[in-house]
């Protein structure tokens, strides 16, 4: 079953008095339970692509359907709403507050959740699944790079999301953590989680994914 719909979406900036075309007539399908891979040099549209679908920015022309429902005429509010409840993003710089302790950070997106009483079960058992359990009151400031990712994950799918986007996860880890990583993703793929990442890095996405999309020049070349 189709997850995502965009047809023939055009993204552009202002650069002074020049436009700038980021996104052209992009077309993308995304199946339910898939994992793909957006692959593309620098600039070639990739992170505006993923942020357009996350919900975060918005498109020019074209359309945007998430399980058939067209997201260009969500109102701000429903927009946030909506990406709270189905869409988890995990940025390319983590995007955690170092200050605050883990607990903090994973309570974020539940700020806007219903059942209150399940938020510390939930915390609990998404950090034993990466194994990051006595980390509970530690500020983030003091983790690893590793670890930073593997709370970013974590708190990416406090709401269960339908789908999961990462924009570059593994750019600033080592061999080893990018490893770690990317098995979570496949453990999660494997659970149902539908996923969809951008990345530098081809041979992980040969590696792990089922599908590459490749962008150049705001245009997909390849599916």
């Amino acid at each position: 079953m189709s997850l995502i719909n965009c047809k023939n979406l055009q993204k552009s900036f202002l650069d002074g008095k020049k436009n700038i075309q980021v996104l052209k007539q992009v077309n993308l399908e995304l199946q339910e339970g898939e994992f793909v891979s957006i692959v593309g040099a620098s600039g070639s549209g990739k992170s505006t692509l993923l942020h357009i679908l996350g919900l975060l920015d918005t498109f020019d022309t074209g359309s945007y359907q998430f399980q058939e429902q067209e997201m260009d005429e969500l109102t701000d509010r429903k927009r946030a709403l909506f990406r709270n409840q189905n869409i988890g993003f995990i940025l390319q710089n983590i995007g955690l507050i170092l200050d605050y302790t883990v607990k903090e950070n994973l309570q974020l997106p539940l700020k806007y959740a219903r059942e209150k009483n399940k938020d510390s079960e939930k915390i609990i058992y998404w950090l034993e699944q990466f194994g990051l359990s006595s980390k509970l009151e530690e500020e983030c400031v003091f983790l690893s790079g590793g670890e930073q990712q593997r709370v970013a994950i974590a708190r990416a799918l406090m709401n269960n999301p339908t789908l999961i986007l990462a924009d570059e996860p593994t750019g600033s880890l080592d061999h080893d953590n990018s490893i770690i990583v990317m098995e979570t993703f496949k453990k999660l793929n494997q659970e149902g989680h539908t996923i969809l990442m951008v990345t530098h890095d081809l041979e992980l996405a040969n590696q792990y994914s089922e599908r590459i999309v490749h962008l150049k020049d705001g245009e997909i070349i390849s599916v």
